[in-house]
């Protein structure tokens, strides 16, 4: 299959997965238990009140209306207006993404480096004690989940050593202004990605280094660097770029437990004060947002796999 041909087929692929995203969000939305006009009436709700705000919000309508008002706002860059304050759903993402945008660049940062890293070291001392101790030490992180890694390092590092504030409550926004309460969410957004990437990368490499082309190559001379990083790697990189994509997405669509646990205003704060208030525009919004950003990010992964190896991107 031709690059061109692959590209077209992948992009019509992405179209219709934004479609079922959409359809899917509404859906879901629509099945959620109570009544948001309720909600919004108060304790004490007047039956006249509640047919005013159903009116307003045109939850009087059939669902096929209502969708098919709402998709033609999402055509035009609209994601709809909260139930509970009259703001655009737009600003609660600019108020959300920038937190988030800074955990995830940071995290990025580290993984990239750590993650192949740890692979490659592990790939080059296959079988050996090296080996040994950095399969079993990524194997050992990833099991523990994020919330439990997080309260461990808050117990040792904020409330026994003291080193490092617990949460970024009173610093705002503003977290680059306070990069100690940056450390701890960044350990352990990090963990587990980086476990994985290198578990990922070490098997690709001894993949790749056991192959037929590198036997070759080594009878012919090649030395053993170009061997490992000019043939070897680039074959290891194809399921390590579509790793790197999911936690890429992961990272960006707010890790929920992390901002909870260290009280971070990001996007996954937002969610969650959202789905509270059954806010169900900004539920819908941010996960349209968060489905088509996983769509494209998987587009990618999945256009670099295609380059890296050729035939791997035909199999997909």
């Amino acid at each position: 299959m031709s690059q061109l041909s692959f590209v077209a087929r992948r992009l019509l692929l992405g179209v219709a997965q934004v479609a079922a995203v959409v359809l899917l969000v509404f859906a879901l939305t629509e099945a959620l238990p109570g009544d948001a006009a309720v909600a919004l009436a108060g304790d004490q709700p007047d039956p006249a009140r509640i047919e005013a705000i159903r009116e307003s919000l045109r939850l009087d309508q059939p669902a096929h209306q209502r969708l098919a008002h709402w998709v033609a706002g999402l055509s035009h860059g609209d994601l709809g207006t909260s139930l509970a304050s009259g703001r655009p759903v737009s600003t609660y993402l600019a108020d959300g993404v920038g937190p988030t945008l800074l955990l995830a660049a940071l995290t990025l940062a580290l993984l990239v480096p750590v993650g192949f890293g740890l692979g490659v070291l592990a790939a080059r001392h296959q079988g050996r004690l090296v080996d040994r101790l950095v399969s079993s030490a990524t194997l050992a992180v990833y099991a523990v989940p994020e919330f439990a890694l997080g309260v461990l390092l808050i117990t040792v590092f904020a409330l026994e050593l003291r080193w490092l504030p617990p949460t970024a409550i009173g610093y705002g926004p503003d977290l680059l202004a306070h990069p100690t309460a940056l450390v701890l969410p960044v350990l352990v957004l990090l963990a587990r990605p980086a476990c994985s990437l290198a578990r990922l990368v070490r098997a690709g490499m001894v993949e790749a280094l056991a192959s037929p082309y590198v036997a070759q190559a080594r009878r012919y001379g090649v030395a053993g660097a170009r061997i490992r990083y000019a043939h070897a790697l680039p074959n290891a990189l194809a399921p390590a770029t579509q790793q790197l994509a999911r936690t890429i997405d992961w990272l960006l669509c707010g890790v929920i437990v992390v901002e909870a646990l260290f009280v971070i205003p990001g996007l996954g704060t937002v969610l969650l004060n959202a789905v509270a208030e059954r806010d169900v525009p900004v539920v819908q919004g941010l996960a349209v947002v968060f489905g088509v950003l996983t769509v494209v990010l998987n587009l990618c992964a999945d256009l670099v796999v295609h380059r890296l190896a050729p035939r791997a991107g035909v199999a997909a």
